[in-house]
């Protein structure tokens, strides 16, 4: 009887600490436009996030289809792309066609640990292949307790909104 209760408590404190760590989830949607052109190539994508002294701190999301056209993102690849690789391999995706897409952040840095109180910024930065490039940016601060972020379509981006908590 008593290893069922210390069961159930265990089950219960687990469940209850999962609910957290999910409720604490940044949300960050995009847009990728349909763009009108007789050579339409899906986009190069990279957001992540840098601190006040403009140091990547988190690597959220990469969308490539081959490493020789990362230079086109050219503040992810001076920032992150050129000098650490075994990130890039570990992140990157397959480029999206245009639509809406959602991506999560639990507020921790590339090794894991939770990222301290202050300023941060967000970018998302796309290139496309005889296209455009665009790189927007915003400066939220952490802790930020349901923060909301608006940046406006621009070029190769649609409308980006992040809930950062």
């Amino acid at each position: 009887m008593k290893l069922t209760w210390a069961l159930l408590v265990v089950c219960a404190t687990a469940v209850c600490w999962h609910s957290a760590a999910t409720a604490a989830q940044s949300n960050i949607k995009l847009e990728l436009p349909a763009i009108e052109t007789s050579q339409y190539h899906r986009p190069y994508v990279a957001v992540w996030v840098e601190n006040a002294q403009q140091q990547p701190v988190k690597l959220i999301a990469l969308w490539v289809e081959k490493p020789d056209w990362l230079k086109d993102l050219r503040r992810f690849w001076r920032k992150i792309g050129r000098s650490n690789t075994a990130l890039v391999d570990a992140v990157s995706g397959a480029t999206q066609k245009p639509g809406s897409y959602t991506l999560q952040w639990d507020a921790k840095d590339d090794s894991g640990a939770a990222l301290s109180a202050g300023r941060y910024t967000l970018f998302v930065e796309a290139a496309r292949e005889q296209g455009g490039r665009s790189l927007v940016k915003h400066e939220f601060n952490l802790p930020a307790q349901g923060a909301v972020i608006d940046i406006a379509a621009e070029g190769e981006l649609g409308a980006v909104k992040a809930t950062i908590r």
